[in-house]
């Protein structure tokens, strides 16, 4: 590819879409893994279609479920449009995990032996877009005194390989607990098996998102995961759209006293 070649053809999605961007709600929605769509000048990393549908694409069910919680509380919500296989959002550019050569045991043979030029066309196409319109969201938000709780959506896969995973949701958070242990402590879903940073807990060296926008900035943050086979329908979907929705309402007065303080 020539050094200036563009990643992106004319009639192909901009990298990030954003979602009532205008809203003073106080909770803003990320979907970090939203879509499994590659670039049609990677001709699909040498992946089949149906690998690229497989959770190692994406976190399935996690783009609509966000969509449908934005469209609940009228909040804003940022997306990538392109499969974390291209550029992962939600690790720092020095991870190992940024432009995986491997994920859940299967070769991504596009990502390997990438040059330096190569990598950079991919974060300044994908990556840094993505984080810019955050950053600017959240700026704006600030400069306006709107009181801000971040929610990153993302779902995980039942079988990882050498794993068993119970629970169908996760609450994870890094040095700030503040907002997970108030979801923690109100989900009261009859059989449903809640996890406190399990199966997945946030980090500086494989999370961005929490660590850059939830920490640095002091907003009150979780890390939402639910076990993919729970979204692997509209029924599910909105069964814990339903949930979270209810789950946050009541939760609203205490949410904004994080958000204010």
């Amino acid at each position: 590819m020539p050094k200036d070649a563009s990643l992106l053809a004319p009639d192909e999605p901009p990298a990030v879409e954003i979602v009532n961007g205008d809203s003073d709600a106080p909770f803003l929605f990320l979907c970090d893994h939203a879509s499994n769509r590659i670039p049609r000048c990677l001709d699909n990393l040498g992946l089949l279609p149906e690998t690229l549908a497989t959770h190692i694409g994406w976190d399935i069910g996690a783009a609509e479920l966000a969509r449908t919680l934005a469209a609940s509380f009228a909040a804003p919500l940022v997306l990538t449009a392109y499969s974390r296989l291209v550029i992962d959002c939600n690790r720092p550019l020095t991870s190992d995990g940024s432009i995986p050569s491997m994920s859940a045991g299967i070769e991504i043979a596009g990502n390997r032996y990438i040059a330096p030029e190569a990598r950079r066309q991919r974060q300044e196409t994908f990556f840094h877009p993505y984080h810019r319109a955050i950053t600017d969201l959240l700026d704006r938000r600030r400069a306006r005194n709107i009181p801000t709780a971040l929610f990153a959506m993302h779902s995980f896969t039942p079988d990882y390989p050498g794993e068993t995973r119970p629970w169908q949701v996760d609450f994870a958070y890094n040095r700030d607990r503040r907002l997970a242990g108030l979801l923690i402590d109100a989900f009261d879903a009859p059989g449903v098996l809640v996890g406190d940073n399990l199966p997945y807990a946030v980090d500086d060296e494989s999370d961005y998102a929490m660590p850059v926008y939830g920490e640095q900035r002091g907003l009150p943050h979780v890390l939402v995961e639910i076990r993919q086979d729970m979204l692997s329908d509209a029924a599910g979907i909105a069964l814990w759209g339903d949930r979270l929705r209810n789950l946050l309402t009541r939760l609203r007065p205490a949410i904004l006293r994080l958000a204010q303080n």
